[in-house]
């Protein structure tokens, strides 16, 4: 039986919504989102209604929840919302709802948000220009548009995707930075900020927190080491050790981009 791309992502991320906002193991997730919100500061506003497109458990959407007037939260798998609305009512945020959708068809009428913001989705989703396509349908002219996302450097050795999938099977593909800014500009938004930085992440946290079963896992491992020992091709992931652990570098992008 066939298995369609958005069956896999709420296969994935099923599996995933326990860990994915632990700090143990999703580092990414957790230290960068102050860095997120200090990049969105400028267009924090109280009257703002935000929507969070591919929120999974909403972590942007509960970070900034009493800085603006409403949120929501949309994610295309139950057990993210879920395991979002349960972290809300604990840390009694009562102006955000969780609401399940799909990310290339939204639930929503045109011009209907002030702030979009998109977190790690366009290299997990199979479309992502109908992704900012949507996301700029319902921004109101003027909306501020927020899309942060892993992006591929340019002059890369080594196909990074075929790792990623690896680990996780409903990994799409990495965009460039170049490739983001023109799906903006072809929904219709113009790029005004972009901030870029590395980050070098742990592989084993990494493994765990996608539950990845332990044959992809070993082969990754083998294929990050046989890199770093000199023996093994590119993989993409640019692999180096801190303090004798294996890690891996990803390249993160923070736009942001004014709807007309």
């Amino acid at each position: 039986m066939t298995v369609t791309h958005d069956e896999m992502v709420v296969r994935e991320f099923s599996k995933q919504a326990a860990t994915i906002g632990d700090p143990a193991l999703n580092v990414a997730f957790t230290r960068h989102l102050d860095r997120l919100v200090r990049f969105m500061e400028p267009e924090l506003d109280l009257e703002d209604v935000v929507l969070e497109v591919a929120a999974g458990t909403g972590l942007v959407s509960r970070a900034i929840a009493r800085r603006v007037r409403h949120a929501t939260a949309l994610d295309l798998t139950p057990a993210m919302l879920a395991e979002g609305k349960r972290a809300a009512d604990a840390e009694g945020v009562t102006n955000l709802t969780f609401t399940r959708g799909d990310a290339v068809d939204l639930p929503h009428l045109d011009r209907s948000f002030t702030l979009v913001v998109t977190r790690f989705s366009l290299h997990q989703v199979a479309d992502p220009a109908a992704v900012v396509r949507e996301a700029a349908r319902v921004s109101r002219p003027g909306a501020a548009l927020v899309i942060a996302d892993l992006v591929r450097p340019p002059g890369l050795d080594g196909d990074a995707d075929r790792i990623e999938r690896l680990r996780d099977p409903s990994h799409g593909t990495t965009l460039t930075e170049e490739r983001i800014a023109e799906l903006v500009t072809a929904a219709g938004a113009e790029v005004k900020r972009t901030e870029r930085f590395e980050h070098v992440r742990p592989l084993e946290p990494w493994l765990a927190m996608s539950r990845t079963p332990d044959e992809p896992a070993a082969q990754i491992r083998k294929e990050l080491e046989d890199e770093l020992a000199g023996t093994g091709a590119p993989t993409g992931m640019r692999p180096v050790r801190v303090d004798g652990e294996v890690c891996f570098t990803h390249s993160n992008l923070f736009l942001q981009a004014t709807v007309g």
